[in-house]
Parts: C-alpha cells; structure tokens; sequence
C-alpha cells in the first residue's frame, strides 16, 4: 500500500510528463526536493494546473511510489506574481532557483535553504521599477553558497593568512580572487612568496592557487559587505563611483565573480544567468 505523506514546498521545476502530467521538482523544508507527477496539471481546468506553476508555494498531499511520488491534492499558500510581470525579476528567480536545485539534496531536511530562497525571492519581487537586481542577486548567490559551506574567504588572504583591508582611496589598488584558492589573495604576498620559494616550488612541484579575478577596492569592500542580512549603503562609497552606471558595473563584476566561483565548485553551469547577461551588462 502506498504511503501518502504531506509537505509545504516551492516549485522550483516543471517540465511536460505524458500527454496530460507534469513533472515538477519541489523544494520543502522537510524532505529536501521532492520530483513528484502532478496528474492531469496539463488540462486547462485542472486545479493542479495553476498551482504547480514555477515559483508557487503549495501544501502538498503526496503518494510516494516507487520511482516517482505522485501528487493528489495541492493547496496554495504563496505566490510570487510580481515575478512573472518583470523578465528581469523572473530570470532572477529562475537563476536562484537553478542555483538551489544545485545546492539541494532529496530525503534531507533543508530549512535553512528553504527560508532563505524564499526571503531572497520576496526581495527580488520587491525591488522598484529601475532599481538594479544586481545587488538582490549578488546577496542571495552569496547567502545560499554560505549555507552550503563554501562560502569564499574574504577577509584574510588565503596564501598568507594575513587580513586584507580594502583600500578605497587608491584606483590602483588591487587583489586577487582565486576559485581554486577560495577566496582573496594578497598580490603582492603572492608575488613574494613567489619570489621567496622559487626554489621550492621548483624542488618539490608547489603550485600557487591562479588567480582568476582581480578586485579593486570597492569591489572588495562591497563582497565583504554581502555576508550581512541587509545590503550595504551604497551612498557610502559616492566618491568610489561617478554614477549609477558605473554601480551597476560594479555588482555585475560581483555577481559574476560569485557565480563562477560557485560553478567551479560544484562542477555545474547555471544556465538561465546566461538570460541575466543577454538583459543587462556582458563582460
């Protein structure tokens, strides 16, 4: 006899099962992602239709079966409609939910991810008419790759251990960001260590962590910032930037810096941020 259970959960995937199902990923606080069918949510008056949309929030009842569970009665409890009216916001959304399906895992508990797609989620959909998703993007890649344990070392350089204060009155002032390494890197500690072990590195086959990206000082100071539940003031740093074009460059640099270091650790590529680069800036 088949087992029903009930879970709260956010769809965060659907594709075409059959001629009349779909088949949809959901994200719960109590069993991690459930892939379940939803029966018939392909027919036009199906109550399922609606709410195993992308982005609902349901209280599920569930059959679990061998292979796949199956879903027999959904009752919303949230919906984001202010996404799907902005295509910016809703490729937003479609990248944190790609980046959580990776993140993710079934048959475990995962709250923490649960609670903070969704807070993430209910920020994007408010964000202004003209207000950057930039900043909302680059905070929630971090939140989520910080509960997942890979949270990038920022404040200390990860070849020498000692601390790096941004310097935001220098234009030349750089450091390097290393994926391999996980975090910064101290330039000049590198080039010195460099200089200092040649020959042990040559003796004994050492390789220093590559440096993928260099960030200037705002850069830094901004990355360092993300970790906090609110965003940072960004008046703070007028004298940094000539307008709020050259702030959009800055959390575009960020975003992306996070995404690939992201992606190099878990061996994915989040396809829908391609949409995020086709809409705003490329680099």
């Amino acid at each position: 006899m088949n087992q029903k259970y009930k879970a709260i959960g956010i769809v965060l995937k659907g594709s075409s099962f059959k001629e009349n199902d779909r088949l949809v990923t959901v994200l719960t606080p109590e069993y991690g992602l459930i892939r379940a069918i939803a029966p018939g949510a392909k027919k036009y008056k199906s109550q399922l239709r609606g709410r195993t949309e992308l982005f609902v929030i349901n209280e599920f009842l569930i059959i679990q079966g061998r292979s796949l569970d199956k879903i027999i009665q959904a009752n919303t409890v949230y919906t984001y409609p202010g996404l799907s009216r902005d295509i910016g916001k809703l490729a937003t959304a479609q990248y944190l939910a790609e980046l959580s399906l990776a993140l993710a895992v079934a048959e475990q508990p995962q709250p923490e991810l649960y609670e903070l797609l969704n807070e993430h989620l209910r920020r994007i959909e408010g964000c202004e008419l003209g207000e950057s998703v930039y900043p909302y993007l680059a905070q929630a890649v971090f939140h989520l790759v910080a509960i997942a344990g890979l949270t990038p070392q920022l404040l200390k350089c990860c070849v020498t251990q000692e601390i790096i204060h941004p310097n935001l009155d220098s234009v030349a002032w750089q450091v390097g960001f290393s994926f391999e390494g996980g975090g910064i890197i101290s330039l000049n500690a590198l080039q010195q260590q460099h200089d200092h072990e040649l020959d042990a590195v040559e003796t004994y086959n050492i390789r220093l962590p590559q440096i993928d990206y260099r960030l200037n000082g705002l850069e830094l100071s901004l990355l360092q910032q993300l970790i906090n539940q609110e965003l940072p003031a960004t008046e703070l740093f007028t004298h940094q930037v000539t307008s709020n074009f050259d702030l959009e460059i800055t959390w575009s640099k960020i975003e992306k810096v996070l995404r690939e270091y992201i992606q190099y650790h878990i061996g994915k590529t989040i396809r829908s941020a391609k949409l995020i680069d086709n809409l705003y800036i490329e680099f």
